[in-house]
């Protein structure tokens, strides 16, 4: 078996590693296996192609992967933290540092001015975090 042929096979290999480990790991040296592969065939020390390899693969971790971890990982957020945060409410009572209540979408939540500013009833609040049920809110402008 030539070498060419052998870095193929890896490269297949660390593509169905891939698969099945999710994490943009092993795609890097696939992508490494898949490039020395043609180049195996003009260098014939295999210490330089080892370090291509290694090379290949370092930057194709640094550079590629948080590309398409960015690409394929949209939206991670899942709860009340992608439903809400970020939302515009209406406060239904008076809002404060110590109580209040607000709704959205049809449901009302206790609520808290998150700056400490006092929030009248029927003013637009934005929720900024929450903290189990509670909403922390500051005045929409």
């Amino acid at each position: 078996m030539f070498l060419w042929e052998f870095l193929i096979v890896c490269g297949i290999i660390f593509l169905i590693t891939e698969i099945f480990v999710p994490g943009m790991f092993f795609l890097n040296f696939a992508l490494a296996s898949f490039i020395c592969a043609p180049i195996s065939v003009f260098v014939k020390s295999n210490f330089a192609l080892v370090v291509i390899f290694f090379i290949l693969s370092f930057v194709s971790f640094i550079f590629l992967r948080p590309i398409l971890i960015r690409r394929f990982n949209k939206n991670t957020e899942t709860g009340l933290n992608s439903k809400y945060i970020g939302q515009t409410a209406k406060a239904e009572t008076d809002i404060n540092s110590d109580s209040g209540t607000i709704s959205i979408y049809g449901e009302r939540w206790d609520a808290r001015s998150d700056n400490g500013e006092v929030i009248s009833a029927g003013e637009n609040v934005e929720i900024v975090r929450n903290e189990s049920i509670i909403m922390y809110v500051i005045k929409k402008v």
